[in-house]
Order: structure tokens, then C-alpha cells, then sequence
């Protein structure tokens, strides 16, 4: 078989055909996906709140940030190791897919261990570092330990599929998530409702179905077609491809810890205000995942599809590509925004009906909501840079906009002004000047012919 035949086999090429319909067909699955993903972490909060209590909510909510730091650096790396596969499939280079594929599942395991170790033994040292309150330490504590002795599942699930979707399958792992998710509600009801286990047996149910998701991911790419293969026996560092990875996921990675970093000190100062905050803010949190959705989806899609037409040289339909994607995350999420804003009162109440919790998160959500077409075209555009070959650009946007500007702001005006109305416009003021920043890279970059 022939290097062209081989290629012309996978229909999940993006370097060809109707724009539009493969940015679309791309980008839905990933939309569901993300959707059963979110629901199985709300279920989480929906079941807590409810069953057990405001303080267990606050104690589930209190450690989100401190998971979306740790896992999170990983996740930047994937993001990396996704835009190499792609270039490489979209160069048509078989032998470097492969030395991409198996340098990423390596990356994987690596990371896997360390984060493990790492989570496992300092939870409750992050925590107080965060100034979580001493009634919710002690479930928050218990809770993250499980998280992070189960964070496996979650790393290679994202490193399967990150595999995958550079290849232009989105369909497969929407299933696996569908799996994972109805799993995840099942096991929720179990432990909780009917065992009693506390936030515990939440965790417990996330890590199941996290494990059980990678399990199906993995048995998919052993038998993909050979572009994408994965050999057990070829599991190693490539360093040349590794030097790559590294290259397009680190700012990726740094780029998102230290927008977590700052995310800490807001929960930090959202804890000083108490239980009810916590569980309010937590709330609403939940209901900005969802909104958030359309930007994951074609955040994905755009990287790929930009990554593998830019391997192939294919500058017009990155362009067109690029336009139509952000054309399609900001309307559908400021949809959304509007949505959430006027129900604000009833999805809040869905997670717990103390009156307290409810008014702080329908504050947040009042505020943020119609700023959501901000949110979403920084981080789509930030996707399309990176396909483009410009990682450090978004890196150095997202320092300063996302991470100082914040921080600066909670350590000067914070310390003097205690008002929960701080962390609620330090978001969309700070999504206003990225945009603005982006808006004037795009310019720069079009003149300089890279789309």
C-alpha cells in the first residue's frame, strides 16, 4: 500500500472538501461530548448539594481550581502533542505520526505518575494555602485525594483522544463520553443516595468513570487504522519529536496554570465571604461549563483544522476556516449568555435553594453572562495561533490580561475594597483587553501572510 493510498483511506481529513460542513461535522461531536462531560461533573454538585448539604457543595467546589491547575498543566501539553500529530497527518509524514502518536502516550504516563504523587500527598496543604474554611476542609480534603489518586483515567483518557481528534475523529470519543457519563450518574446515585459514602463515593464515581472511558479510547486507537495506531512495544521519548510537543503545548500549558494560578486567589478571596459563597459561586461555575461548551468544541476543531491545512500549506481554507469558526462561537455562546441570564435563579436553585447561595451565584451570573462573546473569541483565537504555528502569542496575552492584570487587581484593590462584586467584573474586563490584543495579532499576522 502505497503513503498516498493510505492517506486517501482516512475520510477525517480536514485539508479537503466543504469547509463549513467539516469544521461542523467536527465540531458537533465534540460539542455533545463535552456536554455528557459536564453533565457527569454537575451531576456531581446536583447530587451533593442536594443530598448532603451547602457545606459538602462548597467543599466539591472549593477544589476545582486546585484540579484544573494540576491536570490542567498536562492538558496544555496534550493540546501540543495534538497540533504535531496534525501537522504531521496533514504533511502526510506516516513516520512522524507514529513517533508523534507514541511520544504523546508516553508524555501521558509520565505525567500520569507525577500528578498522582504530587496530589495525592499535598491536597490539604493546597487547600489551606487557599484559605479554605476549617468546616469544609475536611470533605474537600477527602475528596481531592480521591480525584487525584484516579487522575490517570482522566490524563490518558485526554491523551487517547487528543490522538484521535487530530486525526479528524470526533465520533469515537463522543461515544466514550456518553458511556462515561451515563456511568458516572448511575455510580453517583449509588454511593451517595443509597451507600451514604459522602463526597467520597462522588469522587469515587468520577474516577470510575474516568477509567472507564480511557479503557474504550485505548482499545479504539490499538485498532485504528495504521496512521494512528498505537504499538505497546513503541511507547517511548522521541526527542526530536518530544522537542516538538513541548514546543507548540508548553506556553499551552504554562498559559493555562497561571490563569489557574490567578483562579486560586479569586477562590481564595470568594472563601473569605463563606460557606454560602463557595457553594453560590460553585453553583454558578457549574452553569459557565456548560455555556462554555461551543468555545471547547470549535476551540478544538480550530486547532485541528488549522494545524493539518497549515501542515499542508492550504492558507485559504485557513482563513475561511478561521473566520467561519469564530463566526460560530461567538454567536452561539452569547446565546447562551443570554439564556443563563435570565434563568440565573433557577439553575442556581437547582444545586441548593438556600436563599444566600442563590443571590451570590445569580450575582456572578448576572454580571458575566453578557460577556460571554469575549470569552469565547479569545480563547477560539487563541486555538487558530497555535494552529498557526504562534504559540507564545497567546502565552503572553493570557499572562497579562488573565493572570497579572487579576492579580494585581485582588492584591491592591482586593486588600482595601471586601466586596464579592470584585470577583465577578474582574472577568469580563479582563476578557475585554485580550480581545482587543487579539484582534490587533490577527491584523499583524494576516499581513505577514500566514493566513
Amino acid at each position: 500500500m502505497t503513503k498516498l493510498s493510505i492517506f486517501k483511506q482516512n475520510d477525517n481529513l480536514m485539508t479537503s472538501g466543504s469547509i463549513r460542513k467539516r469544521i461542523i461535522l467536527f465540531a458537533v461531536p465534540i460539542f455533545i461530548g463535552q456536554l455528557f462531560q459536564q453533565l457527569y461533573s454537575t451531576v456531581d454538585s446536583l447530587i451533593v448539594g442536594n443530598l448532603i448539604g451547602k457545606t459538602a457543595l462548597a467543599a466539591v467546589s472549593a477544589t476545582g481550581t486546585i484540579t484544573f491547575l494540576i491536570i490542567g498543566f498536562f492538558f496544555g501539553f496534550s493540546m501540543g502533542a495534538g497540533i504535531v500529530v496534525a501537522r504531521e497527518i496533514g504533511a502526510q509524514n506516516k513516520e512522524r505520526i507514529s513517533l508523534a502518536v507514541h511520544t504523546t502516550v508516553a508524555m501521558g504516563l509520565f505525567f500520569s505518575l507525577a500528578i498522582t504523587a504530587i496530589g495525592v500527598i499535598f491536597s490539604p496543604v493546597m487547600l489551606r494555602l487557599m484559605g479554605t474554611p476549617e468546616e469544609v476542609l475536611g470533605e474537600a480534603t477527602a475528596y481531592l485525594r480521591i480525584i487525584f489518586a484516579g487522575s490517570t483515567g482522566l490524563i490518558m483518557y485526554n491523551s487517547f483522544v487528543g490522538i484521535l481528534q487530530a486525526s479528524g475523529d470526533s465520533r469515537h470519543p463522543l461515544l466514550y463520553l456518553i458511556c462515561s457519563s451515563l456511568l458516572n450518574i448511575v455510580l453517583d446515585i449509588v454511593f451517595i443516595a443509597v451507600f451514604h459514602m459522602g463526597v467520597e463515593g462522588a469522587a469515587l464515581a468520577t474516577i470510575i468513570s474516568q477509567f472507564t472511558s480511557m479503557l474504550l479510547a485505548l482499545s479504539r486507537l490499538r485498532k485504528s487504522d495504521e496512521l494512528i495506531r498505537l504499538h505497546i512495544s513503541k511507547i517511548r521519548f522521541h526527542f526530536k519529536t518530544l522537542k516538538e510537543i513541548i514546543r507548540f503545548g508548553f506556553p499551552t500549558a504554562i498559559q493555562g496554570s497561571i490563569i489557574d494560578i490567578a483562579n486560586i486567589l479569586i477562590q481564595s478571596y470568594v472563601n473569605s465571604f463563606g460557606a454560602d459563597a463557595m457553594a453560590g459561586i460553585g453553583a454558578y461555575s457549574k452553569i459557565e461549563g456548560f455555556a462554555f461548551l461551543p468555545v471547547i468544541s470549535f476551540s478544538m476543531a480550530m486547532s485541528t483544522y488549522i494545524s493539518q491545512n497549515f501542515g499542508a500549506n492550504r492558507k485559504d481554507r485557513v482563513d475561511k476556516g478561521m473566520k467561519f469558526g469564530l463566526l460560530c462561537t461567538v454567536i452561539s455562546i452569547e446565546i447562551i449568555g443570554a439564556i443563563a441570564f435570565i434563568i440565573a435563579p433557577y439553575l442556581i436553585q437547582l444545586f441548593n435553594s438556600n436563599p444566600e447561595v442563590v443571590a451570590f451565584g445569580v450575582l456572578r451570573a448576572r454580571i458575566c453572562a453578557p460577556f460571554f462573546f469575549l470569552l469565547g473569541f479569545s480563547n477560539v483565537t487563541s486555538a487558530v495561533m497555535r494552529g498557526l504555528g504562534k504559540p507564545m502569542a497567546p502565552l503572553i496575552v493570557m499572562i497579562v490580561f488573565w493572570c497579572a492584570v487579576r492579580v494585581i487587581v485582588f492584591m491592591t484593590i482586593g486588600r482595601v475594597y471586601h466586596n464579592i462584586l470584585l470577583t465577578c467584573w474582574i472577568y469580563p474586563i479582563t476578557w475585554g483587553l485580550s480581545t482587543v490584543v487579539y484582534l490587533i495579532l490577527l491584523k499583524v499576522y494576516k499581513r505577514q501572510g500566514l493566513f
